[in-house]
């Protein structure tokens, strides 16, 4: 019987890699980069690009790379069904060096945390160090017993949304300048748009939820009211930054996002129609343009969920982005 090669250092340097799960890492990256639009403070310096990096490199890799691996450390039954090609249960990692991925990945996101909290200084550089010790205690209490947030949509959602949306955004901002008010309401969106995302994400693991205990809303209710939910918190979600933008002076990006509105509210429509094969036609997009960033998936809503992503995520992105750059432009003018 043949024996199966022993994985060589870059097998395990990919495994490890794996295990943190690149493809999360830019998920934090549009709240980094509205949060430091609305700040209106930064600078085209080598430092302040250094910074961004800093923070990009502490909330992606190290912070979300955290989350996933220490998911993967306690979920492994799970992933014995819902992943097994994922690197513990597969084999390609053993649980022991699983473990030390996270340790790893936990020590130098808080590491770099304290460092930029001193390096900023003041209040700022408390609530830089706060948001990242508190992100990774709730990506800790997500995932470990008996805590294990994952196990009911009520818990997991708001998680997910408070480490990727929240504090990302209220940490970019203090990277740069003072907490605008208005930051505090963009950062807030951000929040329910990553809890609406992440209702339908776990379409992907459905059927793993389902025999293990945890209770997400997809077992709860079924697919087609899951994806009613979510859209209408994402409605939501446009609709106030509609009314916070034609409220704080800015016309121009208020009409833009009821237009974001519009176009999301026609796919929405078809999705409910069909959970399953709804607009195919951005099928390629995944396929073809997005899918190494958002992942791909052989379950139906999931899959349908990831076609919806795309639009959503270009249409959300440019609105927030847009808005928070108008927000940075006022205090400029002001100072």
């Amino acid at each position: 019987m043949a024996v199966s090669a022993k994985p060589g250092f870059t097998d395990k340097v990919r495994a490890h890699l794996e295990l943190l799960d690149p493809v999360t890492w830019i998920s934090v990256f549009p709240c980094l980069a509205g949060g430091v639009m609305a700040s209106g403070a930064m600078k085209g310096t080598l430092h302040d690009y250094l910074l961004l990096f800093a923070i990009f490199l502490m909330f992606g890799p190290l912070g979300t790379g955290f989350s996933q691996s220490v998911n993967d450390c306690f979920d492994l039954e799970l992933d014995r069904i819902n992943e097994p090609t994922r690197p513990i249960p597969s084999g390609r990692l053993s649980e022991k060096e699983g473990l030390w991925n996270s340790i790893i990945a936990l020590l130098l996101a808080m590491g770099l945390g304290i460092f930029m909290g001193v390096h900023i200084g003041g209040y700022r550089g408390w609530v830089i160090v706060s948001s990242i010790f508190a992100a990774l205690l709730v990506a800790y209490l997500y995932s470990a017993p008996p805590f294990k947030l994952k196990k009911n949509i009520l818990t997991s959602a708001p998680a997910v949304g408070f480490s990727y949306g929240f504090v990302s955004f209220i940490s970019a901002n203090a990277l740069f300048g003072d907490i605008r008010p208005e930051a505090i309401w963009l950062a807030s969106l951000n929040f329910f748009m990553a809890v609406a995302l992440i209702i339908l994400n776990d379409f992907k693991s459905a059927e793993g939820d389902k025999d293990g205990g945890l209770k997400s809303l997809t077992v709860m209710i079924g697919a087609k009211k899951t994806f009613l939910v979510s859209f209408i918190i994402i409605d939501l979600v446009f609709s106030v930054l509609a009314y916070l933008s034609y409220s704080w002076g800015f016309m121009i990006p208020a009409f833009f996002v009821l237009i974001g509105l519009v176009l999301n509210l026609v796919l929405q429509v078809q999705l409910l129609r069909d959970p399953k094969g709804g607009i195919s036609f951005l099928q390629g997009a995944v396929d073809d343009g997005f899918g190494n960033a958002i992942g791909k998936s052989d379950i139906q809503e999931h899959n349908t969920f990831l076609r919806f992503q795309v639009a959503n995520n270009i249409l959300f992105l440019l609105n927030n982005l847009l808005v928070a750059g108008m927000v940075g432009l006022k205090y400029i003018t002001v100072q």
